[in-house]
């Protein structure tokens, strides 16, 4: 039984100088193989070479909340760095890419039309250099929709993809299928109040499912600290990788199947949404 965490910032200032040892706790936990996105230019090379010591995978782009201090110069970076490792077998994706509405900094008019500017040239060079996307979906999946069928309509529909995070309705994760897109569940599926979500999560095809930690955000249930008491002293308890397995359990008690089905459907699916991990995880001999 092996496990995908398809989401993982190991390069967060949160995990430090104990990031190896963070990444072989994942490990000993049944953690196989973790996806790093890159958020901004700078850490490109920094997920490259962590998922080249550790055995991992990595995605590059321009995460919305770094749009503002990002120039057009930064996508042409990225357009550089996609050519110069297009043949790293540990390159899968671009991402993390999207929208966030949710950020007030990034909702003024001017501010959505710069992130839409970035979001759309990003999708147009997934699309160019063959790879899946890691999309953002913070209270704009509409619009990462339109973007993508934006896509469709102009002849370059792209490789699929993972939605992360995903906190949509039935109706947009039933889009998001349509469109290759799996959608992404963490550390907020295991929150009781979560009743949307876990009724999406319940009952959502199973093939449309991938897991992730997003670590060290969104961290889940039983190491959550609200707001109150973080502010009296108590530390909120860091979320690292490995505690995808714990998550998995709980999505699959909600589906009424046991943690190894739900392990290998899940990774079925994220081999299936990212071609070249499907590829890696054989190379390095655990498909």
């Amino acid at each position: 039984m092996i496990w995908i965490d398809t989401h993982c910032h190991l390069d967060a200032p949160e995990f430090g100088p104990d990031a190896p040892a963070v990444r072989a706790q994942a490990r000993a936990a049944g953690v196989a193989c973790c996806v790093l996105p890159a958020v901004q230019v700078a850490n490109f090379a920094t997920v490259r070479a962590l998922a080249h010591a550790w055995g991992d995978v990595y995605a590059l782009g321009i995460h919305p909340l770094y749009v503002p201090q990002a120039s057009d110069d930064d996508l042409e970076r990225l357009a550089q760095a996609l050519r110069d490792w297009r043949d790293d077998p540990q390159l899968v994706a671009v991402g993390e890419i999207g929208l966030d509405y949710f950020e007030p900094a990034l909702c003024t008019p001017e501010m959505r039309t710069r992130q839409l500017h970035f979001f759309r040239t990003q999708l147009r060079l997934a699309q160019q250099a063959g790879l899946p996307v890691i999309l953002h979906v913070r209270r704009a999946v509409d619009d990462v929709l339109a973007g993508l069928r934006e896509q469709a309509r102009a002849g370059r529909r792209l490789s699929g993809g993972i939605a992360h995070a995903f906190n949509g309705s039935l109706a947009q994760a039933q889009a998001m299928s349509a469109l290759g897109v799996c959608l992404g569940v963490g550390g907020a599926v295991t929150f009781d109040t979560a009743r949307r979500l876990r009724a999406l999560a319940s009952t959502a095809p199973l093939d449309a499912l991938v897991l992730e930690t997003d670590a060290p955000d969104i961290p889940p249930q039983w190491l959550y600290v609200p707001a109150a008491e973080r502010a009296a002293g108590r530390p909120q308890g860091r979320n690292t990788p490995a505690e995808l397995p714990r998550i998995g359990a709980v999505l699959a008690q909600l589906r009424g199947l046991t943690p190894g089905e739900l392990a290998q459907a899940t990774t079925a699916n994220a081999c299936a949404a990212l071609p070249r991990l499907a590829a890696w995880l054989a190379r390095e001999g655990w498909a």
